[in-house]
């Protein structure tokens, strides 16, 4: 995770706080500090698009700083041993046992952990696909109250298909093996270029795109303008 001075420890400066009086004490009552909603942004989009630079980005640029919780970081070592262990293909990160056994698993612990560092007035990050979150409206919104409500922002990465096997490709993990075999079949279930049916800021990463600092902070200056 990331904060305010790049470490958890730090991320006291980054969090949200606002003072209000004692009741029952208006007018001549001490000023008590007590957390606000915290921002959760979400950078979604398919693997390789590009979201972990985006978010990192955000991180830097958004004001103050929120911590980052990336799917890959947190769990990619984790759920290497539990395929392991099961005798599965590190290269298949999809399907109906991979959602059973990882998939839920892993966005449960960065559901709860957004969540819990929410409740203590700091914005956070979360990065990983989240394909099924924000292609269904009825879903995001539940899963907007399981993060702890709004406001919640989502930062959608736009990628096209040309760019995307470019840097599949390049980078080179073994958990990308499955998505390259098919690729076509795996852009059809990501759907890059398509935006999402809920509201939310999109970052393009396709080759000759604007810089993302520039995109990301036109996307902070809209998020504060709302």
């Amino acid at each position: 995770m990331r904060g305010g001075n790049r470490d958890v420890a730090g991320c006291e400066l980054a969090c949200e706080v606002t003072t209000h009086e004692v009741p029952g004490t208006a007018g001549g009552g001490r000023g008590i500090v007590e957390p606000v909603a915290a921002t959760a942004w979400v950078v979604a989009g398919p693997p390789g698009g590009g979201k972990s630079t985006v978010a990192g980005v955000l991180a830097d640029l958004a004001v103050p700083h929120p911590a980052v919780l990336d799917k890959d970081t947190l769990y990619s070592g984790f759920v290497a041993e539990v395929l392991a262990a099961h005798g599965r293909d590190q290269g298949v990160r999809e399907g109906p046992w991979y959602d059973e056994h990882a998939k839920a698993h892993e966005y449960g612990g960065l559901t709860a952990a957004a969540r819990e560092i929410r409740g203590h007035g700091c914005p956070v990050v979360l990065v990983a696909p989240f394909t099924a979150q924000i292609r269904d409206r009825d879903r995001w919104r539940a899963w907007v109250g399981d993060l702890g409500g709004e406001p919640v922002r989502l930062v959608w990465v736009r990628v096209d298909a040309a760019t995307l096997r470019r840097r599949l490709e390049a980078r080179a993990l073994s958990r990308d093996a499955g998505k390259l075999a098919a690729f076509d079949a795996f852009v059809e279930r990501m759907r890059p270029g398509e935006p999402p049916p809920v509201p939310h800021d999109a970052v393009d990463t396709s080759d000759g795109a604007p810089s993302t600092a520039d995109q990301v902070r036109a996307l902070l200056a809209r998020s504060r303008a709302r």
